[in-house]
């Protein structure tokens, strides 16, 4: 017969036994339950690979040019390249995938003081940007699709064997806009509208003549000194283009873009 001194120890054993394994049970149970606080998503080598963004031949060219995102330079601008759509004079889309305006980068800095100028005076309002750069390659294309006789086009576009002002990146095509919906104010007619209604040298005649309103009329003005306070000038025949340099000055300081 088994001793009762030997019963006792193997109970003893196993009593010290059971006690071990329940605390290792319960320590386990605790750690897993700190593992569970562990937000292992957080830890760096867990974290998704950022999106790279593409970027296609053409911005890439205006990026090894120099030029500048202007929307990078100037918080709380709007950008719709036009020439990027169909929505145009031309009716074509020749800027592809790229939908950002590039200046250089004088011009850029200068857009901003004009758009510090605007809000300081119309806190609501921002710049909805429709043009800024366009390379001689575009601007051939749209020489070549202008159904004009070629002693007229240069009325509508600029000759791309001498070049305009968009052509060397100091120009720029804008309006205003409301700053929290982005869209555009009436300022009388749609961007790339030729004929007078778009002239401000005609805005008197054709307020006369019911074409544009004196709201029109007020918010150009209003485009046009933010636009001088950052040292831009507008041209007769658009309300919606401004120059940074003159024609002999860009030629001075910059080279075409390609």
């Amino acid at each position: 017969m088994i001793g009762k001194n030997f019963v006792k120890l193997i109970t003893i054993v196993l009593i010290i036994h059971w006690g071990c394994s329940n605390k290792v049970s319960s320590e386990k149970f605790d750690s897993d339950s700190e593992l569970e606080d562990v937000d292992f998503d957080s830890r760096e080598e867990n974290q998704p690979l950022a999106e790279v963004e593409e970027i296609g031949d053409l911005e890439q060219s205006l990026i090894e040019a120099g030029l500048v995102d202007v929307a990078k330079v100037i918080e709380g601008v709007f950008v719709d390249l036009k020439y990027s759509t169909t929505d145009n004079f031309f009716g074509i889309d020749v800027y592809g995938d790229l939908e950002r305006c590039y200046l250089q980068p004088v011009v850029a800095e200068m857009l901003h003081k004009a758009h510090a100028h605007l809000q300081s005076k119309y806190s609501e309002l921002t710049f909805l940007i429709y043009d800024g750069v366009r390379p001689l390659s575009v601007q051939q294309i749209l020489w070549d699709n202008l159904q004009k006789p070629d002693s007229i086009k240069p009325l509508y576009v600029a000759d791309p064997k001498i070049g305009g002002l968009h052509n060397y990146a100091v120009a720029v095509d804008l309006t205003l806009a409301d700053k929290n919906t982005g869209l555009p104010l009436d300022l009388g007619t749609e961007y790339d509208y030729f004929g007078y209604p778009a002239y401000p040298d005609r805005e008197d005649q054709m307020l006369r003549e019911g074409k544009i309103t004196k709201d029109h009329i007020a918010n150009r003005k209003i485009l046009r000194e933010a636009m001088a306070a950052g040292g831009f000038t507008g041209i007769g025949s658009e309300w919606w283009h401004f120059n940074a340099f003159s024609r002999k000055a860009a030629a001075e300081k910059f080279d075409l873009i390609k």
